[in-house]
């Protein structure tokens, strides 16, 4: 008499974590055994340790509008910004005979201020960013940095630390270009006023983004123009290259208001690339076609 041999029973799983442990039960996402001191509960099921730590690397951060991580909200950049103008400004005013009441007479203010036909004639062409870090007197680098220390905050936690120091260079680089190609040969300028009617110009977009007074915003806006185009020695294309740039920049950042955070990180940063080389084609066009004769 003939009988079936029954087939040998499974082999009693041990836990992945704990091999004297035995389980009957297996983490839902990687299938290893888990014993009960390593189950996690999950939507279904249980998971093991390993996995939970990699769904928590991997689960999406808060985000803002414009697709930035939510961070700390300490204004890094703006705080550091601020923190190389006054620097840039006592190292001038150190310099200059005229001390902290007249920093223009320093060397390093005479290499760094824009100066367009020391920029076509030399090449010297970082004067187009350099500028943007200094200021004639106590009173311009406290006005300016007043209005970034009061702005900045704002952009830099909707926009985070690259998209903001991105937007703040773009409108400085812009204020300077718009005076290489429309300003007097002979002129100095110097200042972060383009900069900050960029950041300004940003923060008009993004209003409803920052939660301001959009009323508040367009009056202070007005205010800064009516100043700029009433008071002499205020350079005006700085003002408005800036504020122009930064416009440009914001909406390469945010796009259109009724497309916020659908532009993604890569085509961000290739719509800021091409505004950057928009500027440098300025320039370059500027440079070929530089007046022979001074105006």
């Amino acid at each position: 008499m003939s009988g079936e041999v029954g087939a040998p029973a499974d082999p009693i799983a041990r836990c992945y974590r704990h091999p004297t442990r035995e389980t009957g039960v297996r983490c839902v996402r990687c299938d290893r055994p888990i014993c009960p001191d390593c189950m996690r509960p999950a939507s279904v099921g249980f998971q093991c340790p390993d996995d939970v730590r990699l769904g928590q690397v991997d689960r999406a951060r808060p985000r803002t509008a414009v697709g930035a991580r939510i961070g700390s909200g300490a204004p890094i950049v703006t705080w550091s910004i601020v923190g190389i103008n006054v620097l840039v400004y006592l190292a001038s005013a150190i310099g200059s005979p005229g001390g902290l009441n007249n920093p223009t007479q320093s060397r390093l203010f005479t290499d760094w201020q824009l100066f367009p036909y020391a920029v076509h004639q030399n090449h010297q062409y970082w004067r187009l960013l350099t500028s943007a870090f200094l200021h004639v007197s106590l009173l311009h680098i406290a006005v300016n940095m007043l209005a970034l220390w009061i702005i900045g905050p704002y952009l830099e936690r909707l926009l985070g630390p690259a998209r903001y120091l991105g937007l703040y260079l773009l409108s400085a680089l812009g204020g300077s270009v718009a005076v290489y190609l429309f300003g007097a040969q002979l002129q100095g300028v110097a200042g972060a006023s383009g900069a900050i009617f960029g950041l300004f110009a940003a923060a008009l977009i993004f209003v409803r983004e920052l939660g301001l007074d959009p009323r508040s915003l367009i009056m202070t806006l007005v205010l800064n123009f009516i100043f700029t185009f009433a008071v002499a020695d205020i350079s005006r294309l700085g003002h408005i290259g800036g504020f122009l740039t930064g416009a440009a920049a914001a909406f390469a950042i945010g796009g259109l208001p009724k497309h916020r955070g659908k532009l993604a990180n890569n085509t961000q940063a290739a719509l800021l690339l091409l505004l950057l080389a928009v500027l440098i084609l300025a320039v370059a066009w500027r440079t070929a076609t530089f007046p022979t004769l001074i105006d």
